[in-house]
């Protein structure tokens, strides 16, 4: 009875929606470890600066924001400029907590705790928060488990999940005046997300599929975000060096849309979102510890009005459990 009530509150879980390319650990590939329960952090950096209609260059470390901490606040800058040195620029950063715990060889439960820092510049002034953001907390059932045949592997994984409005969302200048929402640490809102991931390998090559849906809640003030959709191609090579070592270089696609802010349930027109990106990757995993790197720089993006995507950068360091047992055992 146990086991079922187990089931039953898990598939309760999964029927919740979920964006998954960035807080889903699954679609890094098929790995040493990845069917394995596991801790680790990883950081993430996206920068956006230059405006598309002014041709300007695009600067993936703008000045004052930094990989991991921006400069200080109220900074002089200078404005936007029209001769190909811009100044305006917003950059993201976001280190995050991870665990993933199987409580059956196929299920998975994952929380993601992350620290927030958004430093944004516009018109002479500099700002950065920092601070917990908003945690995610998730479910990942595996409906395919192929380990090998025949030199193929192959692994379908659904899962969905909740982010709970853990990060301030109403910070204000010292004027008393409340930054916008996406300078803040977090939403204020409880999203939902749900994503389907489709892994497959070969022999030493391998290919990592991964869609996902975010729908996203208003906060307090009536702010929203409308919902948005993530899809994300990993193609990889694995090269075994030894019992110890393994290496998987890769090339990854990540595609992202949304319509943008909302107020009261209508658009704003502000913070679109209709960009492409690619760019390598590289997994390296010593025995049960992994770091994984990935950068990628915008193919295509939609002209807003706003400063445009110069790319995104991640660096992560995972460290996984030789599991043997679970909570729930197969039949």
């Amino acid at each position: 009875m146990k086991k079922y009530t187990y089931l039953l509150l898990l598939f309760s879980f999964i029927h919740t929606k979920t964006q998954a390319c960035d807080i889903c650990g699954c679609f890094m590939g098929i790995t040493p470890y990845d069917n394995q329960s596991s801790v680790g952090v990883l950081h993430r950096y996206r920068s956006f600066n230059g405006y598309k209609s002014l041709n300007q260059k695009k600067h993936f470390f703008p000045r004052g924001g930094g990989i991991f901490t921006g400069g200080p606040n109220n900074e002089p800058g200078g404005s936007h400029s029209h001769n190909g040195n811009p100044t305006d620029f917003e950059v993201y950063r976001v280190t995050e907590l991870r665990g993933k715990y199987f409580i059956h060889q196929r299920v998975e439960l994952n929380a993601f705790v992350p620290y927030v820092q958004n430093t944004t510049q516009y018109n002479q002034n500099r700002t950065t928060l920092a601070g917990i953001g908003d945690i995610n907390i998730f479910a990942g059932l595996h409906l395919l488990r192929q380990i090998e045949v025949a030199g193929v592997q192959q692994r379908l994984i659904v899962g969905g999940g909740i982010k709970l409005p853990t990060g301030h969302y109403y910070r204000a200048n010292g004027e008393g005046i409340r930054y916008p929402l996406l300078y803040q640490t977090g939403t204020g809102s409880v999203d939902y997300f749900g994503y389907v991931n489709y892994i497959a390998g070969y022999k030493k090559f391998g290919l990592s599929l991964n869609s996902s849906y975010k729908i996203n809640g208003e906060n307090y003030y009536h702010e929203s975000i409308a919902n948005s959709s993530a899809h994300f191609a990993n193609l990889f090579y694995r090269y075994h060096l030894n019992d110890n070592w393994n290496i998987n270089p890769s090339v990854q696609f990540f595609y992202e849309y949304t319509k943008g802010e909302k107020f009261k349930g209508e658009l704003t027109g502000e913070h679109k979102m209709n960009n492409a990106l690619l760019g390598p990757g590289f997994d390296i995993y010593y025995k049960n510890a992994g770091i994984n790197l990935a950068f990628q720089l915008p193919v295509f993006q939609e002209d807003i009005g706003h400063p445009a995507s110069s790319g995104r950068l991640m660096l992560g360091f995972s460290y996984n459990f030789n599991q043997t047992k679970y909570l729930i055992k197969s039949n």
